[in-house]
């Protein structure tokens, strides 16, 4: 091989460092979850739009991120020990976000036999991207029922549950989320009622942690004369809180909203609660979405359950 001073050689290829590697492992976990979800579960782009923007900007961040580790593989980089201290943990912190961003996926709607037996009731359905509303057909409601969904739950999962309360006349409007999580915006029920100045007589409630949004909505806005928790409870008392009803429907086999917590939450809601128990019932029976972690074995089936929790809500709202 000619080796003079005028022979230009090619020079070999670097070596792929640990950091480079973790680095096209961070960039393809970002892309990569925000692709599975994206594609892969229909409750993320039917939800609120605050997850689909993230998960777009995620993706799109993970794509650039890999292109430019491509383009600069054999670049070198030299690095003092606080940069690469600070290297890694800004790697570890973009893990951290695609975990938190896997977590969020949501639990879509499942249709039930409810559903599949065909609507109980005429009703219209309009849907927007923070909302989805049901009025009975051919109909003027006057009560409405605002509702918050549980934690990561498609609002989808309680169109069926709630709609015999629209074949009794009310309005129903069931709220997206902000990534899901109802104490990103606790106040989000106070635009579905403005948005529906014919409604004059309100009720809000909420499935688990939707219905803990729920309750401090409540005890805030005197405006609302009832509440229906669906296996929840407040972490505020509500005693003082003057001319509101209420409604607890909890599941005896709530492996998360465990009979025991109920029984607890009695002395934070008024004296005149109203408690109604599903013998059997579990945590997920409160909407259409599929079994969910932690919870509780069944003893009654998802319909009867779910006839009996339909059963209280239509009683309770026809006496407000």
């Amino acid at each position: 091989m000619d080796t003079s001073p005028g022979t230009k050689t090619s020079a070999p290829p670097r070596k792929r460092t640990v950091l480079f590697w973790v680095s096209t492992a961070c960039a393809a976990a970002l892309a990569g979850v925000a692709l599975w979800m994206l594609a892969g579960n229909p409750a993320v782009l039917a939800g609120h739009p605050l997850l689909p923007g993230i998960l777009l900007a995620a993706g799109a961040a993970g794509l650039a991120w890999a292109l430019l580790l491509w383009l600069r593989r054999d670049v070198p980089r030299p690095r003092s020990r606080l940069r690469l201290v600070g290297a890694w943990l800004g790697r570890l912190a973009v893990l951290a976000l695609a975990a938190g961003l896997a977590w969020l996926n949501p639990f879509a709607y499942q249709a039930g036999a409810t559903a599949e037996a065909g609507p109980t009731s005429d009703l219209t359905v309009t849907e927007t991207n923070t909302a989805l509303t049901m009025s009975p057909d051919g109909t003027k409601p006057t009560k409405g029922l605002v509702f918050y969904p549980g934690a990561r739950v498609d609002a989808r999962a309680y169109q069926d549950i709630l709609a015999p309360v629209v074949g009794a006349g009310c309005r129903v409007v069931i709220l997206k989320e902000p990534l899901g999580l109802s104490l990103l915006d606790g106040n989000q029920a106070r635009g579905a009622i403005e948005d529906n100045p014919d409604i004059t007589t309100w009720a809000v409630g909420g499935h688990s942690l939707g219905g803990v949004s729920a309750s401090s909505f409540a005890l805030n806005n005197s405006d609302v004369s009832g509440l229906v928790l669906y296996a929840s409870y407040p972490v505020e008392s509500l005693r003082g809180r003057a001319g509101l009803s209420v409604l607890s429907v909890s599941g005896s086999s709530d492996g998360l909203s465990t009979p025991a917590k109920i029984e607890s939450s009695r002395q934070l809601l008024p004296a005149d609660t109203e408690f109604a128990a599903v013998r059997g019932g579990v945590h997920a029976f409160f909407g259409d979405y599929g079994e969910q972690p932690g919870d509780g074995e069944p003893g009654v089936s998802r319909q009867a359950a779910q006839q009996q929790i339909a059963a209280a809500t239509v009683a309770f709202l026809g006496r407000l």
